[in-house]
């Protein structure tokens, strides 16, 4: 699976250290770092399949799976899948493979025309990772809150929590009768983590514990591809297989939870009428 290791390349096309013409030039002096490439078959491997998972397992997909009827959601999902999906994620990795070249010039290599669609994805790839790293920063932010013996966002009674918090689960039960009640989860993320102005006019002032959860986030992604697949398929070890574990814990936890065959029933229950639906 590994690619085959190839010569340097000048303007798009292989170089032996010669002028096409047969002349002496100056690239035979020139030294070229060799492109890096995994260290076996396991790295790539784990690194495809990290790149499968991510947030959106347990955060997106099923929320849009209930939302747009259940079972019925797998009907698009499966067609897209199979005919979107498969075919891009075989070209990036088929593509990669046979160039050995990065995002931009890979294009280039296949048509110069294409090479557009390199810097195209180079831009989508750059807004993707500015909000994502964000919500590294958020999971990172919560990673420190746990380390306590209460869980701040299990209960009311906290300096950012109001007259309208609703502790359903503590010892002692508040503010039941209230309709404008709100449940410490919310609070703890909407006036403790994120501190949400009154609106867009009230700018307020920089959350500095967000920001060093933000610049951690960053510190700790460069590092994990500093020296490119070197580095990268040391790091994909833990990050490929952690996720696959919390969703083993996560399924195991849910089916044995009071109530689980019925949940997942109404969960999974198709609405043939949502597939009608263009959105």
């Amino acid at each position: 699976m590994t690619a085959e290791k190839r010569g340097p390349v000048v303007n798009g096309k292989p170089e032996d250290g010669r002028d096409p013409e047969g002349s002496s030039s100056s690239l035979d002096k020139t030294e070229y770092n060799e492109r890096g490439q995994w260290n076996n078959k396991i790295e790539f491997f784990l690194s495809v399949a990290g790149e499968i998972i991510g947030l959106g397992n347990v955060w997106r997909f099923p929320y849009l799976c209930y939302k747009n009827g259940g079972g019925a959601f797998f009907v698009p999902y499966v067609i897209f899948f199979v005919c979107c999906g498969i075919p891009v994620f075989f070209l990036e990795t088929a593509l990669g493979q046979f160039t050995t070249e990065g995002g931009i010039t890979c294009w280039r290599k296949v048509c110069p025309l294409f090479e557009g669609i390199g810097y195209a994805t180079q831009v989508i790839e750059a807004h993707l990772n500015v909000y994502y790293v964000v919500i590294l920063a958020w999971a990172i932010f919560y990673l420190f809150n746990c380390f306590t013996t209460e869980l701040p966002w299990a209960g009311c009674g906290h300096y950012w929590n109001t007259e309208n918090c609703i502790d359903n689960y503590g010892d002692n039960v508040t503010n039941i009768t209230n309709i404008n009640g709100t449940s410490p989860v919310i609070e703890f993320w909407e006036r403790r983590v994120l501190k949400i102005s009154d609106g867009i006019e009230h700018m307020g002032g920089v959350r500095w514990e967000l920001a060093m959860c933000l610049a951690l986030a960053w510190f700790i992604c460069y590092f994990c591809i500093w020296k490119g697949p070197k580095s990268t398929g040391k790091v994909v070890y833990v990050t490929a297989t952690f996720p696959y574990v919390m969703l083993l814990v996560l399924l195991i936890r849910g089916v044995t939870l009071p109530g689980a065959y019925e949940g997942i029933k109404f969960y999974l229950y198709p609405d043939i009428s949502r597939l009608s639906d263009p959105q």
